[in-house]
């Protein structure tokens, strides 16, 4: 038995592509011929793909296909029309009324991806969720056979060298909040504005915020976040925009505290990734966010732009605090460990390979 992967893209940096190459990894070592089939792929990327065209020549009804659903994508009609068996795994359609007002491409995008969903019910063996938030949408979308597979998170990337000049620009004592993930209405950056306008009037006027993710298509979103920054009189905000990985280590090493408002996460990477970085995180209960959190960080169950200010003040000033919860967010990535989730990944092959 072979089993391969179908996504439509894999790119650098990029979770679901870290999450792909492991998956590969893992079932190599335990013997399965595998690899991955896309359709879009960055330079550095080439050598780990291979088209999604070419699969009918690897196509067995013996093995195993593992499909990472996207929306309007060729490789879902090419992974859906091959007689191999077939494990979907959900990462989540943003609800295409966050979009409404600023992107009309994207709500409709959004709705036709939810309908997408509806469509495969019959065609896969197991879909599961990378959390149990996502895995009740696919029992709500009817999926009989549905699980959880917790993305396989590659942690050890984050013990690289960081860019010298973003690092050497950020080189000073200033309290830095930051958020990673792309600008976009559903993670409600304008809260985070709100937050820190509180935070920058009442404790620390020297403070700077970092909002480091992708903007490019969404120029209404960024031009009312801008809007608000003037009306709120917002100095030392900077939008990285999208960054490669080591200047994304970078901000990171530089951050006192994460901050996360976002009203709709299907699982939460860049939590973890703070986490394993030993950054205090703040964030809204949303989504999978509790459930991705895992214990640990605070999560805050309505929006106190004030109170969280006092909060992020709090994490700041009080080393012992900070100490307590940066430990408790270690202890929440033992479930994300790569043997863990491997297990878990080898649980469902098993459950379908038996069925």
């Amino acid at each position: 038995m072979n089993i391969h992967q179908f996504a439509t893209s894999l790119s650098y940096g990029d979770a679901i592509s870290d999450e792909a190459l492991e998956i590969r990894e893992i079932l190599r070592e335990k013997g399965f011929a595998s690899e991955i089939f896309v359709h879009f792929y960055d330079p550095y990327s080439a050598k780990h793909i291979k088209d999604y065209r070419e699969y009918p020549q690897y196509s067995d009804p013996g093995n195993i296909v593992i499909f990472h659903f996207s929306i309007g994508s060729p490789v879902s009609k090419m992974a859906f029309r091959v007689p191999d068996r077939k494990i979907m795994v959900y990462h989540n359609i943003t609800p295409y009324d966050f979009f409404l007002d600023n992107n009309r491409i994207l709500a409709r995008e959004c709705y036709r991806g939810r309908l997408e969903l509806n469509l495969f019910v019959d065609k896969v063996a197991l879909a599961v969720g990378d959390s149990d938030f996502n895995r009740r949408e696919l029992v709500e979308a009817g999926y009989p056979a549905t699980g959880v597979l917790p993305i396989v998170m590659n942690f050890s990337k984050f013990d690289g060298p960081a860019d010298p000049v973003v690092t050497e620009l950020l080189a000073n004592s200033k309290t830095t909040l930051l958020f990673v993930g792309r600008v976009i209405p559903n993670k409600k950056h304008e809260d985070i504005l709100r937050a820190f306008s509180f935070y920058k009037r009442l404790f620390d006027p020297d403070a700077r915020l970092i909002l480091a993710g992708d903007y490019r298509g969404q120029d209404r979103y960024i031009a009312a976040l801008q809007g608000l920054i003037l009306r709120l009189r917002l100095t030392d905000v900077h939008f990285a925009g999208h960054t490669g990985f080591p200047e994304l280590l970078a901000y990171y090493r530089s951050a006192s505290v994460f901050l996360s408002m976002s009203e709709h996460e299907g699982f939460g990477v860049p939590l973890l990734e703070a986490f394993y970085q030993k950054i205090p995180v703040v964030a809204y209960a949303a989504g999978a966010v509790e459930e991705t959190m895992n214990g640990g960080g605070i999560l805050l169950r309505e929006k106190d732009f004030a109170g969280t200010a006092a909060l992020i003040d709090r994490l700041v000033r009080d080393a012992d605090f900070r100490g307590r919860l940066t430990a408790g967010q270690t202890r929440a990535l033992a479930k994300y460990s790569r043997e863990n989730v491997g297990r878990i990944l080898l649980e469902h092959i098993d459950r379908v390979a038996q069925a």
